[in-house]
């Protein structure tokens, strides 16, 4: 039980609202919170349905709303509003007020509110618009709209309060159903007053009122489109806003486009649909104009303008001539075909020319291009494509060759993004490919004729003009020419059961062979295979006039060599048919030059100029084989003479050879010894001269030593003179020294006798008995000079110098050592 009571007790919170039905009476009551209150169960939780408008039964939580709540910059769309325009009361029940219902007004914000049954809001933001933004307005309630229109919510630019007040004097004009352009670069920020309603944009994806205006860049337009069927062309750079009843034109999902780029080798066809005049040009409806890069280089639209298309193509293309080509085309005025050839780079005004091909018949095919499959194929497709005439247009062929998967392509190209950087042309490289065009005018172009070397055709125009063409060149057919057939006949010998028809003929080395049955003058018939070497020569107007021109050379030829044949019997036929068929054909040769004149036929200029006799044979064979045998006899006796002839000239021509070896052989021994003679002369010569020349080098060699010798003489003498002189230097200077010495010797020895005869004989025996050795020693060393000087030992000069005294039995007694006496003397 109590939560049965719970259930019914209604707790609203602030900004919460709920309706409840009073199941007795049928009124709808506003709850408005914070409130609280206990629902009798009479009373029952209802919704509003603004889709059925139906207040609909739900469960007391559902029946629990918020508030309509539009913060700062926001409006609210109020439908049904209460006449006295107060809301529900905040914080109690409210009765069901009286509404205006079928009317709607806006509320900006900020606001805060509950609604009453029946009331329908919405709530907006407000509208911030850039510079490039607009929104579509439309007035639902023009009295509404005028009182209140200074009400509405407008932010206008900086510096732009003109504009605000224009904005204000549109109220005065004001009328139900009116469309207005609220322009962002005139209102930055937009509330609409009551009465005014911001249409939405049914383009968008979500619900958004805000419309992007078109910017233009340099070198792009738009087209809008009023609702009375004008248009209005805008070129960039611009921020385009419609006006209310204009609409942009839309292709593939684009609103803007690019100028088309023109140039000399490009242009449009341009149908005048209204009059307009340019300068000092007027223009009326129907003309028609093909304008050129020579004209404008950059083409923006018109709304006077409708450009004409041929399948997606917009503009018209020059096409490259190379040169020995040519293009055929078709004045549409006239009806001629002419033809353009090549070098060159054409661009036919469509207004007048139109591009065709011409269509060969499968026979012509065949003649002018024999074995050609490439060129009977094509030219069936093109007489699939073409109707009664003989020529279809380039278009006709395009269209049937285009794909549709190219032609996407070629859309998916066309396309031109909004997302631009910069300024740009898009070309497209089917016509103008980068860096590289491709030409491939092998079938587009006008028919090409190019005979080979020694070939010629004839072409013939309905007109009766006739032409040769001498190959090799090539020759462009006008589209009235065509060529001249001619026929030749086949096999051998040459019949027409077989012939051959063509369009090409051998002028020059041209070759026939035939085969001719004869007779003899003794009735013998003959078979001649031979082969004709032919050329044409003079006027070439001439060459054509004989249809089969095979068939009437081997007709003429073989009854002249019947006639021939005729005269002569087959013995000597047969022994000289060569020698005399050539002389009946190509005449007998000059003495002076040995040419042959040859054969020439007036009617063509044809003229055989050689022949080759390949056989000659008889019919009978019988016949022939005794001409044969009779033949080898006469050749075995020839033979068997020419070898004894042989075998004689052999000997004598041996011989010969041997007495010129045997002269030879002797010259060349002669020759030998007078070279080993002259040899031997050379080698005495040379012996006698290497004899004189070594006489002559001993005698030198001797006088050189000789004269050395007297040389060495004199440096021995000056040598000798030398060393004498340092000799008798080195004896001066000893000599002085022994002086000198002796002189001191005698004055120490006067001295030492003096110092004797003061000495006491007791001195004299102790000096004797102590120290007599070695006086006797240390004088030795003092008289070693003195020894040498006079020739004599030591011991006998100072024996002598001590002869009479004490000391010389000392001397005596003493005993010098060999080499020390050796090395006084020395």
């Amino acid at each position: 039980m109590s939560d049965v009571n719970r259930e019914r007790d209604l707790v609203l919170a602030p900004n919460e609202y709920a309706f409840i039905s009073d199941q007795t009476k049928g009124n709808i009551n506003v709850y408005v919170g914070p409130y609280k209150t206990s629902l009798a169960n009479t009373d029952r939780p209802v919704m509003f349905d603004p889709a059925t408008k139906r207040f609909e039964k739900c469960n007391l939580e559902d029946s629990m709303r918020s508030f309509i709540i539009a913060p700062e910059g926001w409006y609210v769309v109020l439908k049904n509003p209460s006449k006295d325009t107060n809301p529900p009361k905040i914080g109690t029940s409210n009765n069901l007020a009286e509404l205006n219902v079928g009317r709607k007004v806006n509320i900006a914000g900020p606001i805060s509110f509950a609604l009453w049954a029946g009331q329908m809001a919405r709530v907006i933001r407000g509208h911030n618009l850039s510079s490039n933004q607009y929104l579509l307005v439309r007035i639902y309630d023009e009295e509404q709209a005028r009182a209140n229109w200074g009400k509405s919510v407008i932010k206008t630019k900086e510096g732009e309060a003109n504009e605000a007040k224009e904005l204000n004097e549109v109220a005065e004009t004001l009328t139900m159903g009116q469309l207005l352009i609220i322009r962002g670069d005139e209102v930055s920020f937009y509330i609409p007053p009551t009465g005014i309603e911001v249409v939405r944009d049914e383009y968008a994806d979500d619900d958004e009122y805000v419309r992007e205006a078109v910017t233009l860049e340099r070198l792009e337009y738009c087209i809008l489109l009023n609702e009375d069927g004008n248009k209005r062309y805008i070129q960039g750079p611009k921020v385009v806003f419609p006006e209310p009843t204009e609409v942009f034109i839309q292709k593939n999902g684009m609103r803007k486009f690019k100028a088309i780029e023109l140039n000399e080798m490009s242009g449009l066809y341009i149908k005048v649909i209204a009059p307009y005049k340019e300068g000092k040009n007027e223009y009326k409806e129907g003309d028609e104009l093909f304008i050129t890069g020579k004209d404008q280089m950059i083409y923006y639209p018109r709304p006077e303008h409708a450009i004409v298309r041929y399948g997606t193509k917009e503009r018209h293309y020059a096409i490259a001539i190379p040169a020995g080509e040519g293009r055929y085309y078709l004045n549409r005025k006239t009806g001629t075909v002419a033809l353009m050839k090549g070098a060159a780079m054409f661009l036919p005004d469509p207004r007048e020319f139109v591009l065709v091909r011409r269509v060969l018949s499968k026979k012509q095919t065949s003649l002018w291009f024999p074995n050609n499959n490439e060129a009977l194929e094509y030219n069936l497709a093109l007489q699939n494509i073409a109707k009664n005439d003989n020529f279809v247009t380039d278009f006709e062929v395009q269209e049937q060759n285009q794909a549709p998967q190219q032609s996407q392509q070629l859309r998916k190209k066309a396309k031109i993004s909004d997302e631009m950087v910069g300024d740009e042309f898009n070309r497209d490289n089917t016509h103008t490919p980068p860096r590289m065009i491709t030409l491939d005018t092998k079938y587009e172009g006008a028919v090409t004729i190019a005979p080979w070397t020694g070939y010629a055709v004839l072409v013939v125009s309905k007109t009766g003009k006739r032409k040769v063409i001498e190959g090799p060149q090539s020759y462009l057919l006008e589209y009235d020419e065509e060529l001249e057939g001619i026929e030749l006949s086949t096999g051998t010998p040459k019949t027409t059961d077989n012939s051959i028809k063509t369009v090409y003929l051998r002028v020059l080395y041209n070759k026939v062979s035939d085969e001719i049955m004869a007779e003899s003058a003794d009735y013998t018939q003959v078979r001649i295979h031979l082969s004709y070497r032919v050329n044409f020569e003079g006027s070439s107007d001439k060459w054509f006039n004989v249809e089969n021109y095979v068939k009437f050379l081997t007709d003429h030829m073989r009854s002249y060599i019947r006639n021939t044949v005729r005269r002569y019997p087959i013995m000597e036929f047969y022994a000289n048919g060569i020698t005399i068929l050539r002389d009946a054909i190509l005449g007998e040769s000059d003495k002076k030059t040995g040419k042959r004149t040859g054969r020439l036929f007036e009617e063509n200029g044809m003229r055989i100029y050689d022949v080759e006799i390949l056989d000659i044979s008889l019919g009978d064979a019988n016949i022939e084989n005794l001409l044969i045998s009779s033949q080898q006899d006469t050749v075995m006796q020839t033979l068997r003479i020419n070898s004894e002839k042989r075998k004689l000239e052999f000997t004598q021509e041996s011989e010969a050879i041997t007495r010129q070896i045997a002269a030879t052989q002797s010259e060349t021994k002669q020759t030998i010894y007078e070279l080993q003679k002259q040899e031997t002369q050379k080698l005495l010569e040379v012996t006698l001269t290497k004899i004189e020349s070594e006489i002559i080098s001993k005698e030198r060699h001797l006088q050189a030593r000789l004269d050395e010798q007297k040389s060495l003489n004199q440096i021995n003498d000056d040598e000798l003179s030398r060393q004498k002189a340092v000799n008798n230097v080195e004896l001066e200077k000893a000599q002085k020294e022994l002086e000198q010495f002796i002189l001191e010797e005698q004055t120490e020895v006067e001295a030492v006798v003096a110092k004797a005869k003061a000495v006491s004989p007791d001195l004299i025996a102790a000096l004797q008995s102590f120290s007599d050795k070695e006086l006797a020693q240390k004088m030795a060393d003092s008289m070693a000079p003195l020894a040498i000087l006079g020739g004599k030992s030591i011991a006998d000069v100072f024996g002598n110098l001590l002869k009479g005294t004490q000391l010389s039995s000392v001397l005596s007694g003493l005993k010098l050592p060999e080499n020390k006496i050796n090395d006084l003397n020395d």
